[in-house]
């Protein structure tokens, strides 16, 4: 699948606020692109539980919002970068129910589920690095 990235935009994750201005963003660029709002609500939630993510594990990170096409369809790509502990076991943080901290364990799985696209890779000590898509329609 050759994607092209049609706009794109880094923001900074290190406090509160640049979650708030994280989530303002990304709306914009979902409504820009006609977005329906049933996919701009699974976007918004699988990527508020990612950048949460950041603050509580690696306390700072980035992420880079961008609209991509493939030819057939218009969506965001979201990517979030950080160089906090990193997951031991991918595969393990991907069930249900599993937490290591004291959430229900239902973030990366839920995250996962309200995407089209979802790719985790993570090096224990080094940080992880989530890309999501969702596609317009």
């Amino acid at each position: 699948m050759t994607m092209i990235s049609l706009n794109k935009e880094t923001l900074k994750i290190g406090t509160e606020q640049d979650v708030i201005l994280f989530r303002q963003r990304l709306k914009e660029y979902a409504t820009k692109i006609g977005m329906s709002l049933l996919n701009q609500t699974k976007l918004i939630t699988a990527s508020s539980e990612l950048v949460r993510n950041i603050l509580v594990y690696a306390k700072k990170g980035e992420v880079l919002i961008e609209v991509v096409s493939d030819r057939l369809q218009t969506g965001i790509r979201v990517t979030f970068k950080d160089q906090g502990p990193g997951i031991a076991d991918v595969q393990k943080a991907l069930q249900d129910g599993y937490s290591t901290g004291k959430s229900l364990g239902l973030g990366l799985p839920g995250a996962k589920r309200l995407v089209n696209f979802f790719d985790i890779q993570s090096t224990p000590g080094h940080g992880t690095t989530v890309t999501i898509i969702r596609w317009k329609r």
